[in-house]
């Protein structure tokens, strides 16, 4: 009898009960997703309001992304250390206080703000190892390069759909209400974890705290699958891993090419993502002068464009595998943000060359999210996640604050555009390095 309950689930197809907890994956990652952009929705009129220049607007639009950083890295580790299904709960909880505290303390100073963002960082960036882990081992291999894809473009998801609403909101309450907005729908899923995500089987059997293998055969059970009759027998080093680990002769490779190309890319991602509506409605970017909420849902289309590039690219790495998809995705990545640099006279036309983008910088995130997945065993899969997108978020930083720099120092659009698409470029060549995977799916 196999008692591996990873191998149990690899192999049975999955039941309703693991698509709701995959599909709640997806929600979480929504939340991140709209948390993370709210700053830049808020943003020209986070600008206008305290007479920012764009290199303080660019400071301001970090904060949240130096916390996912140190938040990716510390508690993407605990969701090894201490389970998945905590990790997640506690997460929620820092992200719901930094953005009900944000919209409280917006009025006091931009510091404030910044105190908060960083609060709500540290939050997005655990629950991203972490759920991305969930997605992981809950899906069977025949389902994994489809659950992986949905999990990641819940972010883009949450983007789109809150972009909407916070366009609306803009033109009647201001950007404080955004940050409320975020708030509340975080607290929402709270019990909605507590209900439905039970602690990863997986992880159950390779950490073995009390009641273990209870806890694993009820869980196997709402899946519809059989029970097992005793824990695996797996190495005591197997059993609970350290960011040491990531470095060791079986793992360095995998660990430094993966972060550094995830950093790059996401230094160009974030551009898009940060400052495109500033860029759009505020003439000392561009020349041009939208509306702040146009602005936001032309950003809310960007995202539209990576949710069904997300989408589309699970069919391209189960086909073609996850290398060369993300090598493609990288590649056109570059060429659209040079594009996207050439600019536009209507709001339609920002529309379509924001969505064009985001579709394939989104689709070469869901390719790295699936190589972290990958790349690591299950005592080290959420560590190792933390630590690439904790490097990660180190470009994502950079991102806005540079573009910021470079517009305070008069660069043209088309300039600025083809500095930061070297981000992108620099990932592809990184990724190059990698063997590819040759497992179905992979």
């Amino acid at each position: 009898m196999d008692n591996d309950p990873a191998h149990i689930i690899e192999a049975r197809s999955m039941s309703a009960r693991q698509w709701l907890a995959v599909g709640l994956t997806v929600v979480l990652n929504a939340l991140d997703g709209f948390d993370v952009l709210s700053s830049a929705f808020a943003g020209p009129g986070i600008k206008q309001e305290w007479n920012l220049g764009p290199d303080g607007l660019g400071a301001i639009l970090a904060m949240e992304l130096i916390g996912m950083g140190v938040g990716s890295l510390l508690l993407g580790g605990a969701a090894d250390r201490f389970g998945r299904r905590p990790t997640i709960l506690a997460c929620l909880a820092l992200m719901v206080a930094g953005m009900l505290l944000a919209a409280a303390a917006a009025s006091a100073s931009p510091t404030m703000l910044s105190v908060w963002r960083v609060v709500t960082g540290l939050g997005i960036g655990g629950m991203l190892a972490a759920i991305n882990a969930v997605a992981f081992e809950f899906s069977s291999q025949r389902q994994r390069s489809f659950s992986m894809a949905m999990m990641v473009i819940g972010y883009p998801l949450g983007a789109f759909f809150g972009g909407l609403v916070a366009s609306v909101l803009l033109q009647h309450y201001g950007w404080r209400s955004v940050f409320l907005l975020g708030g509340g729908f975080t607290l929402v899923c709270i019990p909605l974890v507590i209900a439905f995500i039970p602690e990863s089987p997986t992880w159950l059997a390779r950490a073995r705290p009390a009641r273990a293998l209870e806890r694993i055969n009820r869980t196997l059970g709402s899946f519809g699958h059989p029970a097992i009759d005793a824990l695996p027998d797996h190495p005591v080093a197997e059993r609970r891993g350290s960011v040491m680990e990531l470095f060791s002769p079986a793992n360095r490779r995998a660990t430094l090419t993966l972060s550094l190309g995830y950093a790059t890319h996401a230094f160009t991602f974030y551009y898009i993502l940060k400052m495109a509506p500033a860029i759009i409605s505020d003439p000392q970017f561009a020349g041009q002068s939208f509306t702040r909420a146009q602005g936001a849902s032309v950003l809310a289309f960007a995202n539209l464009g990576g949710a069904i590039g997300g989408g589309v690219f699970g069919w391209f790495m189960y086909r073609f595998g996850v290398k060369r998809a993300t090598m493609s995705a990288l590649f056109l990545s570059v060429l659209l943000v040079i594009g996207f640099g050439v600019g536009q006279t209507t709001l339609t036309g920002w529309t379509l060359a924001v969505a064009t983008v985001g579709l394939f910088t989104n689709a070469a995130i869901v390719g790295f999210y699936a190589m972290f997945a990958l790349a690591y065993p299950t005592q080290l899969k959420a560590t190792g996640t933390g630590f690439a997108l904790a490097i990660g978020r180190g470009g994502a930083a950079l991102s806005p604050i540079l573009a910021g720099v470079l517009f305070a120092e008069k660069l043209s659009l088309p300039v600025v555009s083809a500095i930061m698409a070297i981000g992108s470029l620099l990932a592809l060549i990184l990724i190059t390095t990698l063997p590819a995977d040759k497992r179905r799916g992979a």
